[in-house]
């Protein structure tokens, strides 16, 4: 076993948020000298939970090992959900299991991106739940600069306390590219409310939720000193459309055969 290849692959699980509870499974499997094999790993969200996969190989040439992907499934309330094979390369430009979970999730990530030509660029990624690739993963879409979503000025449109302080402001807007629900707080007349936000670059808006998870909507569209607690709650919606509940229905129209991971 080659203790060089050893330490780069656990230094890829950990920097790819599989942190470094494998490394013991993943040394007795080399030590194998198995071809290929399998390592299971389960990460909990809130009340929601993500089993991954992850498949590693042998080369052909020498006894070196590759992390070639991981088959990341969101379960909701014990309820086996959608599920996609990430694929692993450069260091940097993977996904990493919170943002499989965020995608998986229906929200957004953004990162940054390597051409076949390698050159470097960044784009919102966020899985299409509506289109199946012949692999069977969810088509990946992708916003680019040109697509013209600016995260930023989404952000300065709404009534939130936490953006008047620049460190509270770079914090949020880090976050909500990694994909995250992140809680703020509005200010003006409904000064307090706690709310969740999410990015939507396919509309080039930012996504509001109350504390039990339903949508706000119009809040971006009314100046702070229009808005009353009492449009807010006129303008609150029962979340329905969720992504991940769309994603559940479409998990069963894909007919796929054998357990959930």
């Amino acid at each position: 076993m080659d203790q060089q290849n050893l330490e780069y692959l656990k230094n890829q699980l950990k920097y790819t948020g599989f942190g470094e509870n494998l490394a013991d499974e993943l040394k007795e499997n080399m030590a194998s000298q198995k071809n290929q094999f399998v390592l299971v790993h389960q990460a909990r969200y809130g009340n929601d939970q993500l089993t991954a996969s992850l498949r590693f190989t042998r080369s052909m040439q020498s006894e070196l090992y590759f992390f070639n992907s991981y088959k990341a499934t969101l379960h909701k309330a014990d309820q086996c959900g959608p599920s996609q094979v990430f694929y692993i390369g450069k260091q940097g430009s993977n996904i990493t299991l919170k943002e499989a979970f965020n995608l998986l999730s229906g929200r957004s990530v953004h990162k940054d991106m390597t051409t076949r030509q390698g050159n470097l660029y960044q784009a919102w990624l966020q899985l299409d739940f509506k289109q199946t690739l012949p692999n069977g993963n969810f088509k990946m879409l992708q916003y680019g600069k040109n697509y013209g979503y600016d995260l930023f000025e989404s952000l300065k449109k709404l009534p939130i306390d936490e953006i008047r302080v620049q460190a509270q402001r770079v914090r949020i807007l880090d976050s909500l590219k990694k994909g995250n629900a992140v809680q703020v707080t509005l200010s003006g007349p409904a000064a307090g409310q706690k709310v969740f936000i999410e990015a939507n670059p396919q509309f080039k808006a930012i996504i509001i939720y109350d504390s039990n998870h339903q949508r706000l909507r119009q809040l971006a569209k009314q100046s702070p000193q229009h808005l009353s607690q009492q449009q807010s709650e006129k303008n609150v919606h029962i979340q329905n459309k969720e992504n991940t509940n769309q994603a559940h229905r479409l998990q069963k129209d894909r007919r796929r055969k054998g357990p959930c991971m």
